[in-house]
C-alpha cells in the first residue's frame, strides 16, 4: 500500500526556533537508537516512523553506529524513506552522528577528519540520501585537536554534505571552544544533544548557559531515562525489560529502592496532573523552553501517540516545580514527603 501521509499533519505538533537559527524542530522528534536495526521487525519500524510522520514528528534523528548490528539503523531508514518517505524528504530532518567505533583499525573512531568525513559518506550510501540535515560529532576526542575536528564539520557543510552541524556528548567547556572555532570559520553551531531528564540533570550546572550564550539549540536524549521514567518499572524490574538484561545502558544496578521511590512520587504528580509518568516526564523536559526539542524512543505506535500528547500540557506551578525538586533531592539530606 503506498503511503499518503496525514493532511492534518501539522495542526498539532510544537515547533521550536533552534537557537538562534532559521530551523524550527517539532518538540517531539523520534530517535532511532534502538528497536529500528537488522534484527528488528521491519514492519513495526516502519510503522512508526510514518506514524510518526502523521503526528507531526519532522526530525528523525540516527548515528552511524545505530542498530545492531552498526549501520542497520540507516540502512533500515534509507528502505523507509524509498518506500514510503521520498515524496516528503523537505518537509524531513534528518540527522546522523560520529564518534564512536565503527569499523576496524585506527580510521573507525573517534574524531579525526579523516574519519568524520569517511563516516559521512557511509552514512549517506546507507540511507540513499544526498545530504544530510544536521550531522553531529558525536563524542569530544581528547587526542585529536578541536580545531580539526570542527573544522572537519565546516567542510562538510561547505561540500554540501549537512546543512547544519552539532555536537553530542561535550561538557560546557568544550562546548564554548568548539562553538568559538565554528563560529571563526564561518559554519555556526546549530545545536547540542545531551543526556537530559528528570534523573539526570547535569546540563543545568553550565552547558544551558553557554547555549544560551552562543545562540545555540539543544535536544536532549534518554529523556525517559531509559523508560525507568514510565510505567514500566513502577513495580520492580519485569523479567522481559532491558534493565533485566546485560544492557550497559540500563541494568538492575539502575533500578535501587532510592530510584525506585523517587519514580513512584513522581508517578503521583502526574497522574494528578491528569498525565501519564512519560508525559509528565517530556513536559517538564520541555518546560520553560530551554530545549528545542525531547528525542524519544518507541518499539511500538501507541508510545508514541502517547509521549506526543504529553504537548497538551507543558505548563507547571513553581509549587510543582519546587515539588518535583524535593522529591528528586529526597535521599540527600532533604525529605520528599511522600509515603512509603
Amino acid at each position: 500500500m503506498v503511503y499518503l501521509a496525514g493532511e492534518d499533519r501539522y495542526e498539532s505538533m510544537k515547533y521550536n526556533r533552534t537557537g538562534r537559527s532559521g530551523l524550527k524542530l517539532p518538540a517531539i522528534s523520534l530517535g532511532l537508537w534502538h528497536n529500528f536495526g537488522g534484527i528488528n521487525n521491519a514492519e513495526n519500524g516502519r510503522s512508526m516512523i510514518t506514524r510518526s510522520f502523521d503526528l507531526g514528528i519532522t526530525h528523525f534523528d540516527l548515528a552511524n553506529n545505530y542498530g545492531p548490528p552498526a549501520g542497520s539503523a540507516e540502512e533500515f531508514f534509507g528502505q523507509v524513506l524509498a518506500s514510503d518517505m521520498k515524496p516528503y524528504r523537505d518537509e524531513l530532518v534528518i540527522s546522523t552522528k560520529a564518534g564512536y567505533h565503527m569499523w576496524e583499525g585506527p580510521y573507525g573512531d573517534w574524531g579525526s577528519r579523516k574519519y568524520m568525513i569517511s563516516s559521512l559518506d557511509q552514512s549517506l550510501k546507507r540511507m540513499g540520501l544526498d545530504y544530510v540535515d544536521i550531522f553531529y560529532s558525536h563524542r569530544f576526542d581528547p587526542n585529536t585537536p578541536l580545531e580539526e575536528t570542527m573544522g572537519a564539520l565546516d567542510h562538510i557543510v561547505r561540500s554540501g554534505k549537512a546543512l547544519y552541524v552539532g555536537v553530542s556528548n561535550y561538557s560546557a567547556e568544550q562546548t564554548a571552544e568548539a562553538a568559538r572555532i565554528l563560529k571563526e570559520l564561518g559554519t555556526p553551531m546549530l545545536i547540542h544533544q545531551p543526556r537530559y531528564s528528570l534523573l539526570d540533570r547535569w546540563i543545568e550546572n553550565g552547558l544551558q548557559d553557554v547555549l544560551d550564550e552562543n545562540g545555540i539549540g539543544s535536544i536532549a536524549f534518554c529523556p525517559l531515562a531509559q523508560g525507568l521514567l514510565t510505567n514500566k518499572y513502577l513495580n520492580g524490574i519485569p523479567e522481559d525489560s532491558r534493565a533485566a538484561s546485560t544492557s550497559v545502558f540500563l541494568n538492575e544496578n539502575h533500578v535501587t529502592p532510592e530510584t525506585l521511590r523517587k519514580v513512584r512520587a513522581l508517578n503521583q504528580m502526574a497522574a494528578a496532573r491528569g498525565q501519564s509518568l512519560a508525559q509528565f516526564s517530556l513536559a517538564w523536559a520541555l518546560r520553560g523552553e530551554r530545549l528545542t526539542s525531547v528525542l524519544i524512543g518507541a518499539s511500538r505506535v501507541s508510545q508514541i501517540e502517547e509521549n506526543v500528547e504529553a504537548l497538551s500540557n507543558l505548563e507547571f506551578s513553581q509549587e510543582e516545580l519546587d515539588r518535583i525538586d524535593s522529591i528528586l533531592n529526597a535521599g540527600n539530606g532533604q525529605d520528599s514527603g511522600t509515603a512509603e
